[in-house]
């Protein structure tokens, strides 16, 4: 790795640095903008007068409208650079947030939750891709995983400011402010990033970096037929999307009902519950970090890239269904809170190892429209988990249940990556994460390789 990096200028090492933070920055405000409702949902219903089932419904109006923009969106991904496909996202979310917090009627506010739900579709697909253009397989790992973890830490930075913004201007003026605080960073990105194939590079710097080819607009159809068909018909596309789909409901549970669980199960305000949901958000995200490192050690001991994330992933989704189940136990406010911290600690290494496993199966010019897939079926993880956690709230009167649903889907996950990949599925660039020399991809069948 060192020998490719020595070749990039320190101006272009600097620039690859800006654009992984400005993504983490991208994706922590845009989990600040999603955790807004989740920290004030108590204040919303009250002012709104609704009950537990709208409030799930409004909280998953957001994932169904993620949901249905991410196939078409991955496909502009893989075809236009990140710099104005991301800027857009970013504008259309910052205005959505905006106008949740000045409209008035459950409609608008159904509406509003839509265009922050198409408006945040490229953030990790089109995020994603930039690093893949900067970053060659066997340094992806590190960036990739901090890029996921921002998802952890929006939420774990959320509540102690959120409530702040809350306590002077309340939820409407909360909103409008974390909406412009978004609109700020999109005119950073758009006049910062820049593609490396739009940069004056020298041939050393161009050896250093991926290759690639120049993003062009395919026709849609060809598009359809050549990427999102071929993938559709890869068995492995479709065992990645139903496991990221059980990853994301059991991390989205707490994300969206954590702090009103914490205030009916355990009688505590608003501030109290929200300032006690960051720790476990905060492990969360130190969880989503770590799977990246995780993936690259084992890469560097020898481990096949696609066991590389897999046997992680794994191991983790097992800790957070055992530690989501434990939640409803009897204990102490401290012990129910270490649970939790223990399921999104895991949770996160979870996710960020499922989000690697599109870089690993696909092809490079399919890696953001096979993750598209994949959070096809996060995003629908994502809605249910909200609005059925709702429904069993009113129907029980009790959160136990959801609980308890949460940590069987997490152990139906692990049977779906453990049992559903197979070596085959690992496409030619992946069989190379750390040294230089090629080697000949495993045979097989279900490979995303074309």
């Amino acid at each position: 790795m060192s020998i490719l990096v020595s070749g990039l200028s320190a101006a272009l090492r600097r620039r690859r640095r800006i654009t992984v933070l400005l993504l983490i920055a991208a994706g922590c405000v845009s989990y600040i903008d999603r955790a807004a409702l989740s920290i004030s949902s108590t204040a919303v219903m009250a002012d709104m007068h609704m009950s537990y089932t709208q409030m799930g419904m409004l909280l998953s109006v957001f994932a169904w409208a993620y949901l249905a923009g991410q196939i078409p969106m991955g496909l502009l991904a893989d075809r236009f650079d990140s710099r104005h496909l991301l800027g857009a996202g970013l504008i259309v979310w910052s205005c959505a947030q905006m106008a949740f917090g000045l409209v008035h009627g459950i409609p608008g506010l159904f509406l509003a939750r839509i265009g922050l739900g198409l408006g945040e579709t490229p953030l990790f697909l089109s995020g994603t891709r930039a690093l893949v253009r900067w970053f060659r397989p066997r340094e992806r790992g590190r960036p990739i995983g901090l890029f996921n973890g921002s998802a952890a830490l929006g939420p774990a930075i959320a509540p102690p400011l959120l409530l702040s913004i809350m306590m002077l201007w309340g939820w409407r003026g909360m909103s409008v402010a974390i909406g412009a605080a978004s609109l700020v960073l999109a005119f950073v990105w758009i006049r910062f990033y820049r593609d490396p194939t739009d940069l004056p590079l020298a041939a050393e710097a161009r050896d250093a970096l991926p290759g690639y080819d120049a993003p062009v607009a395919a026709v849609t159809a060809r598009a359809l037929r050549q990427d999102l068909g071929y993938l559709l018909r890869q068995r492995s596309s479709w065992i990645v999307t139903a496991g990221f789909a059980g990853v994301i409901y059991l991390t989205w549970l707490y994300a969206t009902w954590m702090p009103a669980w914490l205030q009916a199960s355990r009688h505590l305000t608003i501030d109290q519950a929200g300032l006690l949901s960051a720790l476990p958000q905060f492990c969360g995200f130190a969880g989503s970090v770590l799977g990246g490192f995780v993936a690259d050690h084992l890469a560097a001991r020898g481990v096949t890239p696609l066991n590389a994330c897999r046997t992680p992933l794994v191991l983790a989704m097992l800790v957070a269904a055992v530690a989501t189940a434990l939640t409803t136990l009897h204990t102490g406010l401290a012990v129910t809170i270490v649970f939790m911290a223990v399921a999104l600690f895991a949770g996160g290494l979870a996710m960020s190892c499922g989000w690697m496993l599109g870089t690993v199966i696909a092809a490079e010019h399919r890696v953001a429209t096979l993750q598209a897939i994949q959070n096809t079926g996060g995003s629908f993880g994502g809605a249910l988990a909200p609005a059925v956690t709702g429904l069993l709230a009113d129907r029980f009167g009790s959160f136990t249940p959801s609980m308890l649903v949460a940590g069987a889907i997490g152990l139906g996950t692990v049977a779906i990556y453990q049992f559903g990949l197979r070596p085959a599925d690992a496409a030619p660039h992946a069989a190379t994460p750390i040294d230089h020399s090629p080697r000949p991809a495993p045979g097989g069948t279900g490979r995303n390789k074309e």
